[in-house]
């Protein structure tokens, strides 16, 4: 994966949709030189719109599909964007569950002009199933009531964090956007499901006893179309430490308005019990709140509500960083 990007929106509706190419910009924005968004697009990351002829003039290398939808496809129309893209000379990178070198029409551009097509959600490499055996080091792993909530962004700010203190920590990337970001890691939600705790051990090895592994979370355990791969997850980091992720606006599961969240409290004894299966001396760390859509005042009462309520430090790393749950670390 070679920068710089030009951040591919597609025509999504929302923001939420563009979380990729959000997640990117956030942490690596040196990497991005612009967005592409075709007519009716509703998201946009706050960076320059570029053509793709304007990108290859500043020296983008590679078009990336910063989107997410729910199944990981991609919309026909979208195909022949991403043509032009390769026409121009620049390589492809997607992190959706359809592989690009599955519509013909991107697939023989790429032939024609030796372009490479990175599917960064789909492995190259095949894992063992997992064996919970302990091994050395230390794990935090980030887990949420809802997915889209902040465990990514919650796991990049702990491994900063640790590093400002001068400690060893290295984030873990399990979903698309973070391999984006750390230019490694799995996708556990393309693993076969026998083989998810296994592909979370090999990412998260024998380490120093000092070294602390931030892992970015995945789906919910109350979320009903994610909640395999986050068990999977949870047994195969086998975490010493859980911060809970928490969107306080939301009334129900992301893409589900049938389906209520978890109450807090409820949240976190579900996850810290079934995670006691692989690691029986885990304990919770504290509590990440994504505050974006509460005012400054609001969201400073609402931390402090939650710290008093659950007696954990509740931080929401924008407004607050992340010193409280590095403080609470034994």
């Amino acid at each position: 994966m070679q920068p710089p990007y030009l951040l591919f929106l597609g025509d999504v509706q929302d923001q939420l949709a563009a979380k990729t190419a959000r997640g990117i910009v956030d942490w690596r924005p040196d990497w991005v030189v612009g967005q592409l968004r075709l007519e009716g697009c509703k998201a946009d990351i706050g960076v320059p719109d570029r053509s793709i002829d304007e990108a290859r003039g500043e020296g983008a290398g590679t078009l990336v599909l910063g989107v997410v939808n729910s199944g990981g496809t991609m919309p026909e129309h979208w195909a022949g964007t991403i043509v032009a893209a390769i026409e121009a000379g620049m390589d492809v990178m997607s992190g959706l569950h359809m592989r690009l070198s599955d519509v013909p029409a991107i697939k023989a551009a790429a032939d024609r002009h030796g372009a490479e097509l990175l599917d960064v959600r789909h492995p190259t490499r095949t894992f063992r199933t997992g064996t919970g055996k302990k091994r050395t080091g230390r794990r935090i792993l980030a887990v949420g009531t809802d997915c889209s909530c902040g465990k990514k962004y919650t796991a990049l700010a702990m491994e900063a964090a640790l590093r400002a203190r001068g400690l060893k920590a290295d984030f873990r990337a399990t979903g698309q956007t973070g391999i984006m970001i750390a230019t490694r890691g799995v996708a556990v939600d393309a693993v076969v499901a026998d083989f998810i705790s296994g592909a979370v051990e090999w990412l998260t090895p024998d380490n120093d006893p000092d070294h602390y592994d931030c892992v970015e979370g995945q789906g919910s355990l109350f979320h009903p179309a994610f909640a395999g791969v986050s068990l999977g997850l949870l047994h195969g980091a086998q975490p010493d430490f859980l911060i809970l992720c928490h969107e306080p606006t939301r009334t129900h599961m992301r893409g589900l308005p049938h389906q209520p969240l978890p109450d807090l409290e409820t949240c976190l004894e579900t996850n810290l019990q079934l995670a006691r299966l692989t690691n029986p001396d885990v304990r919770p760390l504290g509590l990440s709140i994504n505050t974006s859509n509460l005012s400054k005042d609001e969201a400073h009462a609402y931390l402090k509500a939650v710290s008093d309520e659950m007696n954990l430090p509740a931080v929401d790393h924008f407004l607050t960083g992340m010193d409280a749950l590095v403080d609470a670390l034994p």
